[in-house]
């Protein structure tokens, strides 16, 4: 008899995990995942799922961090400074940021954070990273995570390369996965509710490509709630953007903007996929302090 109930808790346990979703962010920089940090956050916390995040460069790069100076005690403006002291310093931080998101673990590629540029070739062919092995490390996280979602930045033409890269890298990786159920990939930002979303594709690559069935699915971290409506999720976006101290100056003007986390369904994905990521979305939606309660 013991037995008997034994195995019919695994099953409910299985049954249990099987419905939390898993999730591997695919990011270039520390700072990357503000893009879309309430969404993890309600994952992990409210859906009781979980969290991996990749971070592909080695975060020596990003001197804006007038006010970061006084806090480190050191020049965060002076490339020679950042380069010998940013890589610890921000690998400390978005370990911090991790903590408020519910990351489990975290994959340093540590491939160098060299110039902003928006050349995303020489990434991708090999000439700045080492691309090869960034490729063969992802494999290595995609077959051992039973992942359900990837997340990465949506790879619109004016970005950053090294976020175009990451991206690309991301999808790529998600079309090599050989395991019985691939992860659905989904390209994400934060907007304003009177801005929209053009993106369709980046040009030169297919894989890009965004589903043309599939609608954006969107999370409103501003909708108020609670005691005289002085709550909303967007606490938690300032949070996470307030734990990288090294980028003062991007991340002051980034707090408590951006509405609304958008997320766009590529088209490597198929179409079965689009429902399992609606229904992610809807239970997103309809968690921790939702409109429908």
């Amino acid at each position: 008899m013991k037995n008997i109930y034994l195995l019919l808790f695994l099953l409910l346990a299985s049954k249990v995990l099987g419905q939390s979703p898993r999730v591997l962010i695919v990011t270039a920089h520390p700072d990357d995942e503000t893009m879309f940090p309430v969404t993890v956050f309600k994952i992990t916390h409210e859906l009781k799922g979980s969290a991996d995040l990749a971070l592909i460069t080695d975060a020596s790069g990003g001197y804006n961090g007038l006010v970061a100076s006084s806090y480190y005690g050191m020049n965060m403006t002076d490339s020679v400074i950042g380069r010998k002291h940013l890589p610890l310093i921000r690998k400390k931080e978005i370990m911090a940021s991790g903590e408020i998101l519910g990351i489990g673990n975290f994959f340093f590629l540590d491939q160098l954070d060299d110039y902003y540029n928006r050349n995303e070739k020489p990434y991708l062919e090999g000439k700045n990273w080492d691309i090869k092995y960034v490729e063969r490390r992802l494999d290595q996280i995609l077959a051992k995570g039973n992942y359900d979602f990837i997340f990465c930045l949506i790879p619109s033409d004016g970005q950053h390369a090294h976020h175009k890269t990451a991206s690309i890298s991301a999808i790529r990786a998600a079309q090599r996965f050989k395991g019985a159920q691939k992860p659905i990939v989904l390209g994400g930002q934060s907007r304003n509710k009177d801005s929209k979303i053009d993106f369709t594709g980046l040009p030169g690559y297919p894989e890009t490509n965004v589903a043309a069935n599939a609608p954006a699915l969107d999370f409103d971290r501003s909708y108020s709630f609670g005691e005289d409506n002085k709550h909303s999720y967007m606490i938690v976006a300032d949070w996470v953007k307030a734990a990288h101290k090294s980028q003062s100056g991007d991340m002051n003007q980034a707090m408590h903007r951006g509405e609304l986390e958008t997320f766009l369904y590529f088209s490597i994905n198929g179409e079965a996929g689009v429902a399992k990521a609606k229904d992610l979305f809807e239970k997103v939606n309809n968690s921790g302090f939702s409109k429908k309660k």
